[in-house]
């Protein structure tokens, strides 16, 4: 798996991407867990994990931004 990318996670609905949000939030918990514990694990993943994370968040919040702008303009239409 290479390196995240944003055009991969456009097409998610909103609800796919909260599942994919606590998802990447637990994957990168239980990364840091076993860099903590000394276990085995590929160091790069936690780069990717954080970034994915990032990118969820950052599509997640942009369009809850949108339907805000979206309601306070059909409030403003409808007075």
């Amino acid at each position: 798996m290479g390196i995240p990318q944003f055009t991969d996670i456009i097409s998610f609905s909103n609800t796919e991407i909260s599942e994919a949000i606590i998802e990447t939030e637990n994957q990168l918990f239980n990364l840091r867990f076993k860099k903590a514990t000394r276990q085995s694990f590929k160091s790069h993943e936690i780069k990717n994990a954080k970034r994915r994370l990032a990118q969820l968040k950052t599509l997640l919040s942009l369009r809850l931004k949108d339907l805000n702008q979206k309601e306070e303009n059909d409030k403003l239409i409808t007075n």
